[in-house]
């Protein structure tokens, strides 16, 4: 395929992706955020690779913008991998999350293309019970099947497949668009 034509197609799949957006549960998730802002909880932001740089993006908006105390475990690198170090990495969220105390006032945030299974990102799947355990509240903003993370969720933002071999870059770009969203609407 030439570039121009690339580029075309790729702008078309993005318009799928957004028209396939659910409006139901992005508004969901803006209710539990606006129930946490309310209570003084705090927003952990659950990522792993291109999702853990989108986390850290998204603490700042939703710290500067939607008044929210938020955080995410991936931004301290020296717990991060001393945690792996020491514990394994299927522990690094759940172990940061019982040392910040998580509640039923707070909620996570989970950014994830496959959004964690037996296989996969373990530390998210962990992290979810935890959550679950605790009475925190679940968001999720994932693609594939949404994995173990839709299925927990109190509000699942189900990025649309339009294309296999573009599932990465449209589900990592569209949680940029979805929580910049989300965070405007509090």
């Amino acid at each position: 395929m030439d570039t121009k034509a690339y580029i075309s197609n790729y702008i078309e799949e993005t318009v799928k992706v957004a028209n396939g957006l659910p409006q139901d549960q992005i508004e969901k998730a803006v209710e539990i955020l606006r129930d946490v802002k309310a209570k003084e909880g705090r927003l952990f932001i659950l990522g792993v690779g291109g999702s853990a740089a989108n986390a850290s993006h998204a603490v700042n908006d939703f710290r500067k913008i939607g008044g929210i105390e938020t955080y995410a475990p991936t931004d301290n690198v020296s717990e991060l991998t001393a945690r792996t170090n020491d514990e394994g990495w299927d522990t690094t969220f759940t172990e940061w999350l019982k040392t910040s105390h998580i509640n039923d006032r707070d909620a996570v945030m989970v950014f994830s293309v496959g959004g964690g299974s037996e296989t996969t990102s373990q530390n998210i799947v962990a992290a979810l019970k935890l959550a679950k355990e605790k009475g925190a509240g679940i968001i999720s903003l994932v693609s594939r099947n949404g994995g173990y993370s839709k299925q927990v969720s109190d509000a699942c933002v189900l990025i649309p497949v339009v294309d296999e071999g573009r599932i990465t870059p449209h589900a990592e770009g569209f949680q940029g668009i979805v929580w910049h969203l989300i965070v405007n609407a509090l």
